[in-house]
């Protein structure tokens, strides 16, 4: 594993930015940051590689915790082989980990879909498969979404002790509505096992989200997307997600699941740590040519996301996650904090150590863009897996 320098950078660190400095990456961890003018003055050993970056933005690879497809393979494809070419393909878009997503599904689908997953971790050319997001299948049929009403379940310890055998405790994070009954059982299960719950697909009345959060669930899938609504007689999920500051909260920056001004306002009473940018992205996504097939459905492309074909109604979303990036630069959020909604923040919510951050002894995962938000390089512990330099 060869060790790189990256100079004449622009570093975004996870939490700040800093000008004219440079990345050193060495043994597939960030082995120093450090000044333009200490670059000048440093020796390197002939098998360093320096690369002149310049004044590109060098910042931590980019985290999607909540994606189902990407370039024409997605996680309903039952097949390593699929979840490995998303893996080949999120690393040129400047993404280094990621929790493939799936959907809710006849328990022995999903088993599948989950075991496919399992079996290509740690075969990766590409982005790293940090595990498995659960988006049901304990959910209320009241808020679907997109999802298919049909394989919504009730609560069902023993089907959840299936899918997380078949995970071979691999499951990272899990979307379940409060509201059901038995969540609280369900939710003393995760914590046992580590898994990240998020509230989503809810239809819970306030008290509902309150019972959750203390049972564990402070984590939110999609806000304002398939969820209770803000009432001023009940704030619904969406005003407990609001009022709580100890409640994270995932957001889809592409400026049609959410308004841009409702972000604005999100981040006035929300911790800045607590909000993480996700893609929720479909297999269709990036793809080119052929017919668009989402979880099953033709879909087509239009307003910037998916519909679906039969009845207009939207499937998901388009974005990558470097356009959300840039999305919410053009927002308003400095650059800064807009790396960070993708990289540290879901690193700490997802508890993983040593990502996230461009620092000293962290993973070297470092994705490399212009001013123009074109990814230039992607990094993956220390690896180049895309330069363009």
């Amino acid at each position: 594993m060869g060790s790189i320098c990256f100079h004449n950078a622009t570093v975004v660190t996870g939490y700040s930015l800093m000008e004219n400095s440079c990345v050193y990456v060495k043994d597939g961890k960030i082995e120093d940051v450090f000044s333009e003018r200490r670059f000048a003055n440093k020796r390197f050993s002939p098998d360093v590689r320096i690369i002149d970056v310049g004044q590109a933005y060098v910042a931590p690879g980019l985290i999607d915790t909540h994606i189902h497809g990407f370039a024409g393979f997605g996680t309903e494809d039952k097949s390593a082989e699929a979840i490995l070419e998303m893996s080949k393909e999120l690393a040129d878009y400047g993404v280094t980990a990621f929790n493939p997503t799936l959907y809710p599904s006849e328990p022995e689908n999903m088993m599948q879909c989950i075991r496919a997953i399992v079996d290509a971790m740690g075969h990766e050319e590409g982005a790293t498969i940090m595990g498995v997001h659960l988006e049901g299948p304990f959910i209320s049929p009241e808020k679907p979404g997109a999802l298919s009403p049909s394989a919504i379940s009730p609560v069902n310890l023993e089907l959840m002790d299936k899918l997380w055998a078949a995970a071979n405790g691999n499951i990272v994070n899990m979307t379940v509505a409060p509201e059901l009954k038995n969540m609280r059982e369900l939710a003393l299960y995760c914590i046992k096992k580590n898994i990240v719950l998020q509230a989503g697909h809810t239809n819970a009345l306030y008290e509902h989200m309150l019972e959750g959060m203390q049972a564990g669930i402070l984590h939110s899938t999609h806000l304002f997307n398939a969820m209770s609504q803000m009432h001023h007689r009940n704030p619904g999920a969406v005003g407990a997600i609001l009022i709580h500051p100890e409640m994270s909260c995932e957001i889809i920056a592409d400026g049609i699941h959410v308004h841009p001004d409702l972000i604005r306002l999100l981040v006035r009473d929300k911790p800045i740590d607590k909000i993480v940018l996700i893609t929720d992205s479909l297999k269709p996504t990036e793809q080119h040519g052929g017919k668009l097939i989402a979880n099953g459905e033709e879909v087509v492309f239009q307003g910037g996301c998916f519909h679906r074909k039969a009845d207009g109604v939207i499937a998901g979303s388009s974005l990558s996650m470097i356009r959300g990036v840039k999305n919410l630069v053009s927002f308003g959020f400095p650059v800064e904090t807009a790396v960070r909604f993708g990289s540290a923040n879901p690193a700490e919510i997802m508890r993983y150590a040593k990502r996230g951050s461009i620092m000293p002894g962290y993973e070297g995962d470092i994705v490399i863009f212009d001013k123009q938000f074109n990814v230039l390089a992607t990094v993956i512990k220390g690896s180049l897996k895309k330069s363009l330099f």
